[in-house]
């Protein structure tokens, strides 16, 4: 006799294929086309970092499964033969593949992977009609279809892709791990909890009440959008420093809006969020799943850090013994977008070639 949990499940898996079955019928049954956005991409070399050498760099372009076109810079170790491990890169929220995605699908590359970095969705030189939008769901698969586009290319190996995400795409980029078992292995630098710091503020300090109260002044700025037609931008950093900001605003306008790392289609450094971007991000969860991530997983973070604790307390949802966490002395925030000096490659590169072997 079938227990009460297993009739249940049984139940509703008959219910999920009838209604499947009722939808979709082989007369019905048509195949999705999309059109490619076509996308005017720059051909000179605007990054913030020099150029290397030692490997091959081209424009590409890919499509997701939402129909935005994403461009993409890719790298290629200069005279590697056969098929390659390769690691899409992307982050951090609200850069572009010209600042620190771009500086380590570089470095990878020189250290023999097949390396991508894109600009998401909505940003960059990457398409979809509204600017300046994020989306926990959207910007999760743009990694996946990064792992798609890699998988297409004859110098890569599909059985061994991995992923980097920084600041707020390694949230992204470990949310992608836990639906795309394709995904062999993870890193996350300097990782923000999208979802996490959009419902609860810094170190968790909004209550109901406060995300309530938020969740109506963005639901009125929807209704204002609606009329003007064109979505208000959200307060992005000061275009000069009092000196009576937050040390980690200092670190960020000391990176995006300095030569450090200044770039025109850098949100960051150049634009504005649009502010009802974060409603979504207040009711779905980046990581809910990251408990079931079966691959291996590596997250750096930096000591001094203001967002350490998003790392850490990840960490701790992770199971199984191929999981890292790696605390850098000293390291603040934003040390891990750029300073070579301060990026751990060497452990990175071994973590890679261990779990994309």
């Amino acid at each position: 006799m079938k227990t009460r949990r297993n009739l249940l499940i049984s139940t509703g898996a008959a219910l999920a294929a009838n209604a499947v079955a009722a939808v979709i019928t082989p007369a019905a049954a048509k195949e999705t086309v999309m059109k490619k956005e076509v996308l005017t991409l720059g051909t000179a070399w605007d990054k913030v970092f020099p150029r290397s050498e030692k490997v091959g760099h081209r424009k590409v372009t890919f499509m997701n499964r939402y129909g935005v076109t994403l461009a993409a810079d890719l790298y290629t170790p200069k005279g590697a033969t056969g098929r390659l491990a390769a690691v899409a890169c992307a982050g951090p929220f609200g850069a572009v593949k010209e600042q620190s995605s771009g500086l380590y699908a570089q470095e990878l590359a020189e250290r023999g992977f097949v390396a991508l970095a894109f600009d998401p969705s909505f940003t960059g030189e990457s398409g979809g009609g509204i600017r300046n939008v994020a989306s926990p769901d959207i910007n999760t698969e743009d990694f996946c279809a990064a792992v798609d586009f890699l998988t297409t290319l004859e110098n890569v190996d599909a059985n061994r892709i991995g992923v980097l995400g920084i600041c707020g795409f390694g949230g992204m980029g470990l949310n992608a791990a836990a639906m795309d078992t394709r995904i062999r292995a993870t890193v996350t630098m300097t990782m923000y909890d999208m979802s996490r710091v959009n419902a609860n503020g810094y170190f968790d300090a909004m209550d109901a009440d406060a995300r309530y109260a938020l969740r109506e002044q963005l639901c009125a700025q929807r209704t204002a959008d609606a009329k003007a037609g064109k979505a208000a931008p959200a307060p992005g950093l000061p275009e000069k420093l009092t000196g009576e900001e937050p040390q980690f605003v200092k670190d960020y306008w000391d990176y995006y809006k300095t030569k450090r790392g200044f770039h025109a289609r850098g949100i960051n450094s150049n634009g504005n969020w649009n502010t009802t971007s974060s409603l979504s991000f207040m009711t779905m969860p980046l990581l809910a799943y990251s408990s079931e991530i079966r691959n291996a997983v590596l997250i750096i973070h930096g000591e001094k850090a203001h967002s350490r604790y998003f790392s850490e307390d990840a960490f701790k949802r992770l199971t199984g013994d191929n999981k890292e966490l790696v605390i850098i002395p000293g390291a603040n925030h934003v040390d891990l977008y750029d300073r070579k000096d301060v990026i751990p490659f060497d452990r990175i590169e071994a973590f890679l070639k261990q779990y994309l072997a």
